[in-house]
C-alpha cells in the first residue's frame, strides 16, 4: 500500500491537532498526545502525558489512581493508527480496528503526572491488516509491552435518523481481514 500523498512524509514531529486529523478518536478516548518520531510504515513514537483529570482514574481506583492497562495497550493500537492510517489512500472511509492482542504484559503501574513513552514496530503490514509491536515506558523503564493486530474495515455510513455528526462505529465486532 503506498500513497504518495502521504501526510507523514519528512516529517518527524505531529501535535495534537494533527493526530486528530489522523485518528477519529476524540476526548475522552484520544490517547495519543504527541508524536516525536516517525520512520514512514515502519516505527513511531508517541507520548501520552497522564493526568489526574483523565476521567477513568475516579473509578480505577479511588485513593489509589492507576492507568487501566487495556488503556495502555489502546494507546499503543493509536499509535500505530497514526503511523498505518495516513498510508491508506481513502482513509477518511475506513476504520482501524482491534483484531488481536497477543502477549500483553504490564510491568509497571501508570499513575498520574506519568509521560508515557509508546514505540511501535510494524512487524507485518498488507492492504487490509496489520500486527505491531508496542513498548510502552515511562522514566525509561518498561511498563507495558504487547503486540497488536488491526484490520481496516469500512465506516459505517451513517443512518439519516440517527442525527450523529460523525460515522458510526461497525454494528459489530466481528472481522473479516481475508
Amino acid at each position: 500500500m503506498e500513497n504518495s500523498d502521504c501526510i507523514l512524509e519528512g516529517r518527524q514531529i505531529l501535535e495534537i491537532s494533527e493526530i486528530m486529523e489522523i485518528l477519529p478518536h476524540r476526548f475522552p478516548f484520544l490517547l495519543i498526545d504527541r508524536i516525536i518520531e516517525i520512520e514512514r510504515k515502519k516505527r513511531i513514537v508517541a507520548i501520552k502525558n497522564v493526568t489526574i483529570n483523565e476521567p477513568f482514574f475516579q473509578g480505577h481506583f479511588p485513593g489509589y489512581p492507576i492507568m487501566p492497562g487495556a488503556l495502555v495497550v489502546e494507546a499503543i493500537a493509536q499509535a500505530g493508527g497514526v503511523l498505518l492510517m495516513p498510508e491508506v489512500p481513502d482513509r477518511h472511509k475506513k476504520l482501524m480496528v482491534f483484531t488481536g492482542i497477543e502477549r500483553a504484559k504490564f510491568r509497571k503501574p501508570v499513575v498520574p503526572g506519568d509521560q508515557l513513552r509508546i514505540e511501535i514496530s510494524v512487524l507485518n503490514w498488507k492492504p487490509r491488516v496489520a500486527k505491531m509491536e508496542g513498548r510502552v515506558t515511562v522514566d525509561g523503564k518498561l511498563a507495558c509491552e504487547a503486540t497488536v493486530m488491526c484490520a481496516l474495515v469500512p465506516r459505517v455510513p451513517e443512518s439519516p435518523a440517527s442525527g450523529a455528526d460523525t460515522a458510526s462505529e461497525p454494528t459489530n465486532g466481528a472481522v473479516n481481514p481475508e
